[in-house]
């Protein structure tokens, strides 16, 4: 079996929900958090809509270490710069889910800070926790965006507030 077109179809189709809910977000509410040990709105949706690109950095480098390389999103302003940033991280993220890289889906991946080694998996596990991320954050989204009354899409099916 073929893990890069599952990759694929399936990074497709939560696009197409996390589009619905990062459009939601005001833009009065980007530096809004529900608790201060909680991310920002602009932070949690600019991690949301950078992740695809962590499937590129997972099929074209042998890891990621922070001490080398601290991780920093880019400042997204309002809505529509977030959906035009999702969309260039999208074509990013499935600009490496191409056949040939089904060669290496087994090469190890390492995420560390400096000697402090966080995991070692192969590259097909770093997608899918990559896609399983996207799917969780979206999550925390939907919940930011319910205690700021603001109607939630559906994900897998109607909403309550679709119903």
């Amino acid at each position: 079996m073929k893990l890069i077109p599952i990759f694929l179809k399936e990074l497709e189709q939560e696009a197409q929900t996390t589009r619905k809910m990062l459009q939601r977000i005001p833009d009065d509410k980007y530096d809004w958090r529900p608790h201060e040990k909680s991310m920002t709105v602009r932070q949690l949706a600019t991690h949301i809509a950078n992740l695809p690109t962590w499937v590129t950095m997972a099929l074209t480098t042998d890891g990621l270490d922070f001490a080398q390389n601290p991780y920093q999103e880019d400042e997204i302003n309002n809505t529509a710069e977030l959906m035009t940033y999702a969309e260039t991280c999208l074509a990013d993220g499935k600009s490496q889910l191409v056949p040939e890289n089904e060669a290496i889906l087994m090469e190890p991946w390492t995420l560390r800070n400096g000697e402090q080694i966080y995991f070692v998996e192969p590259k097909h596990e770093v997608v899918r926790t990559t896609l399983c991320q996207i799917v969780h954050h979206r999550a925390q989204l939907g919940v930011f965006l319910r205690l700021l009354n603001i109607p939630i899409p559906g994900s897998y099916g109607p909403s309550a507030d679709e119903q």
